[in-house]
């Protein structure tokens, strides 16, 4: 199996917040109703095939799960579709421990389901 390239948390936050990449989150809308990284894009792992063409080619994608196996996943596949992926190491699980923030779509805070 392929290498899957990571970033940790903090590294993620930076990217995205200096408007450099795209914070892809793949769980599904439950998950991301619960709580998700404030300006992550939304696109669950099981509409990616048909949906895949709403992802930026223009910019670095930073995918983003619960606990990292999934969006590594989805990472290894659009890195073989030609973008330019790298996956959350530990996910949104990893990203709430680092203190990063978690919030809902109206912006109070959130949980990891």
């Amino acid at each position: 199996m392929s290498e899957i390239p990571e970033v940790d948390p903090a590294e993620a936050a930076r990217l995205t917040d200096e408007d450099d990449a795209v914070l892809l989150d793949v769980r599904e809308v439950e998950e991301w109703s619960a709580g998700h990284a404030p300006n992550a894009m939304l696109l669950p792992m099981s509409r990616l095939q048909d949906e895949q063409h709403v992802i930026p080619r223009d910019r670095r994608i930073v995918a983003i799960c619960r606990s990292g196996a999934r969006s590594g996943r989805v990472t290894l596949a659009l890195n073989a579709a030609g973008y330019d992926a790298v996956n959350v190491a530990g996910g949104m699980k990893q990203w709430a421990e680092t203190g990063l923030p978690v919030v809902t779509d109206d912006g109070s805070p959130g949980s990891v389901a």
